[in-house]
């Protein structure tokens, strides 16, 4: 029998030099998108999956993110005072219950792989979820529950794939297909980051996967992968080796890289547009812009 996916990892330690310098005083992962942190995206989602436990594997100067999660009485008795009820029910979801979050310190930055592996002795022997916030997904059935509902057919591990144009498989973990099922993939291997030439297949893994534990097992015994990290891939492709399962998960909707400024960009854009209270105003504005612009050329 199955054991279901009540615990996630969130790897939260990157310095986001990418964003300097608001990265400066801030975690990547508070930056909002329209009024919500990118963390918050990925706990909404994770919540959604059925997650329970939720481990953030942090590093220096990541207070903020800690903080974020704990509950506010001197903004919540402000609230109630004002009679600013909607705002109570917006700031729920801010707040966890004692006990359902943890918090590891990756000393090193080692890769994804190492990051997963520090928080190996709260996950002990359960299949556990792997959230990247970097990867914002919108989609009417949130990912890690498209995939959470997939996982309980099939077990063994699963990554989020997508396609993607074949000169941008270079960025990414690519699978090597063996049997295309539809909205699911088998796989005889994954290739991180391969040159055009050498890409197996143009289905690429993006942040979010369900794993066994026998990953973390693999993770001991691999060396540092492709830039000189311990590659988290490089543990997965390992359980094809043990002739154990491992799927690629197609998903239905729309994920934005906000590792990036302009994939952060534009997921503001339609995070924006997606919302009733914002949407005339803000997408006036943005028409405005792009009839000027035509306008200058």
């Amino acid at each position: 029998m199955k054991r279901k996916v009540t615990k996630a990892i969130f790897p939260v330690a990157g310095l986001g030099t990418r964003f300097l310098p608001a990265t400066k005083s801030i975690p990547k992962e508070i930056m909002t998108l329209v009024d919500r942190p990118l963390i918050q995206y990925a706990i909404d989602e994770a919540r959604a999956a059925g997650i329970k436990e939720f481990i953030f594997v942090t590093s220096r100067g990541k207070g903020a993110l800690e903080d974020y999660f704990d509950n506010s009485p001197v903004l919540e008795q402000e609230l109630r005072k004002k009679g600013k009820n909607d705002l109570l029910e917006v700031l729920k979801d801010t707040n966890m219950e004692s006990g359902a979050i943890a918090y590891i310190r990756q000393h090193k930055a080692l890769g994804l792989g190492h990051a997963v592996w520090c928080a190996r002795r709260l996950i002990a022997n359960e299949p556990f979820a792997v959230i990247l916030p970097d990867d914002v997904i919108a989609a009417e059935k949130p990912c890690l529950q498209q995939m959470v509902e997939a996982y309980e057919e099939t077990g063994g591990c699963m990554v989020a794939a997508m396609e993607v144009p074949p000169e941008k498989a270079s960025a990414y973990g690519v699978l090597d297909v063996k049997e295309d099922l539809g909205a699911m993939v088998s796989t005889r291997g994954m290739v991180e980051k391969p040159s055009v030439d050498e890409a197996p297949s143009n289905l690429a893994v993006i942040g979010r996967y369900i794993l066994t534990p026998d990953v973390l097992r693999s993770i001991n015994k691999i060396k540092s992968g492709a830039g000189g990290e311990i590659q988290l891939t490089d543990a997965i492709a390992e359980e094809l080796n043990q002739g154990r399962e491992v799927y690629g998960y197609r998903f239905r909707g729309q994920r934005f890289d906000c590792g990036s400024k302009a994939g952060f960009l534009q997921a503001t854009v339609s995070f924006g547009l997606a919302r009733d209270e914002l949407r005339d105003e803000f997408s006036g504005y943005l028409n405005d812009l792009i009839t000027q612009q035509k306008a200058a050329e």
